[in-house]
């Protein structure tokens, strides 16, 4: 069943509760009424006969009384004391109807009392001589009856139709703009236009809160979608230059004319860039478990003994550099191996691009741990401080080389991690300082 025709009955079907409620009072009232105005009526009359059968004879036996069977006039009666009828202008089954003893009793204690006898409502008052007695059919009261019943019965039905119409053109309205998104959403789902976005209705209402939070999420769509085809392009690059290197190698390899120094220099190449492969795909790799919304298991690390062991091994593999390591005492929240790995992607940055010395100072400040890796290389520009930590992003030529420009991208991920924060800026010697602070453990 449509959403607007659901709407629509349940707007009705409230409408239709609603009357009902309003019908059952309205008839419970107008009954009530009907009732007490009937018996004021009975008592009025008989007031009335009393007071003019006070020191007068009884009236003489009217000529045609009415047929209470079928009349629902009211009727007068006198009785003597014993409940003989003397005088009555009404005839029930062809004789005057006879009042019951209780009812005599109950005038005669009360003043006046009413009682229903089979199809007559009836009301006896005493007087000096004996009894009045007036009364009436009672079809008059479920004929009265029946009139509101009819009523709130015709008067229901179009009432019922209105609401549903209105029910139906108001769900159409409300549903209009909700009909709009889903037609966008699909259409930008067919052509994958991420760049297109829903009208924002200038209502505050949930249908305005809906567009907005898609067209967020599209935005967020449009980014990923972006940054995913530039991430798979730069992938294909970085790749296609080892991969043609070492499919070029390979060639000449297969080939017979070639010496042992050709050949020798072929191996050395094919073994670089096939490491070169490992390292790009490793980082790829690491990249996507990020992206997949991977975390860390934290546990307590002393981070002085990683950076001094850290330190140890890129010295023996750089031997030829001047590696200055000053380390005080810190331990941190953390992964031990993927802080070695933050280590290894600043100390490579910094060996491939120093002139001779590299900086490794660790130390602790109130609540932080900060490492400072520096080199005295050609150092980065200020207005690309923040894009080197983008994947593939390099800052000029100085500082190009075989790197696929994702290492300070995975480094920023694991100090995200870490719930610290990654800076670059000028070192004392003049070239790359890249700063990390990490939340020590407490007490420490």
């Amino acid at each position: 069943m449509p959403l607007r025709l659901r709407l629509a009955l349940f707007g009705a079907a409230v409408v239709a509760l609603a009357l009902l409620v309003f019908g059952l009072l309205l008839y419970a009232l107008l009954s009530r009424s009907v009732v007490t105005n009937q018996d004021e009526a009975l008592r009025s009359r008989a007031y009335d006969a009393v007071a003019s059968l006070h020191g007068n004879t009884l009236p003489q036996t009217p000529v045609a009384p009415a047929d209470l069977g079928k009349s629902t006039d009211v009727f007068l009666e006198v009785m003597s004391s014993d409940g003989s009828v003397l005088y009555s202008t009404g005839v029930l089954n062809a004789i005057p109807p006879v009042a019951s003893p209780s009812l005599l009793d109950a005038a005669q204690q009360h003043n006046g009392s009413f009682a229903t006898q089979g199809s007559l409502r009836l009301y006896a008052m005493p007087f000096a001589n004996g009894y009045v007695m007036t009364g009436q059919s009672t079809r008059v009261l479920e004929s009265n009856r029946s009139g509101v019943v009819v009523f709130l019965v015709i008067s229901a039905i179009p009432a019922l139709l209105a609401a549903l119409i209105a029910s139906w053109l108001v769900a159409g309205r409300a549903l209009r703009p909700l009909q709009a998104a889903a037609a966008a959403a699909e259409d930008i789902g067919r052509t994958r236009d991420f760049g297109r976005r829903l009208p924002q209705p200038r209502s505050r209402d949930a249908v305005a809160v809906l567009a907005r939070s898609f067209n967020g999420m599209l935005n967020q769509l449009q980014d990923a979608f972006e940054s995913q085809r530039r991430f798979v392009a730069d992938a294909s690059h970085e790749l296609r230059t080892p991969l043609s290197t070492i499919q070029g190698n390979a060639s000449l390899l297969a080939s017979r004319s070639v010496n042992d120094q050709v050949r020798q220099a072929a191996l050395t190449d094919v073994v670089a860039e096939s490491g070169r492969m490992a390292r790009l795909v490793d980082r790829l790799l690491t990249l996507a478990r990020a992206d997949s919304g991977l975390r860390l298991d934290l546990a307590p690390v002393d981070l002085r003994a990683v950076v001094e062991e850290v330190c140890r091994q890129a010295a023996a593999q750089h031997p030829d550099a001047n590696l200055v390591v000053e380390t005080g005492d810190a331990s941190i929240d953390g992964d031990e191996d993927v802080l070695r790995q933050l280590l290894w992607i600043l100390l490579d940055n910094a060996f491939r691009y120093a002139r001779s010395t590299v900086d490794v100072r660790l130390h602790s400040e109130p609540g932080w741990a900060r490492l400072l890796i520096a080199d005295d290389g050609p150092g980065v520009p200020s207005e690309d401080r923040e894009r080197v930590f983008e994947r593939f992003y390099r800052a000029d030529a100085a500082r190009t080389g075989s790197n696929a420009g994702l290492g300070l991208a995975i480094a920023r991920w694991i100090v995200g991690q870490h719930r610290g924060r990654i800076v670059v800026g000028e070192a004392t010697r003049g070239g790359a300082a890249f700063l990390v602070d990490v939340p020590l453990l407490r007490g420490s």
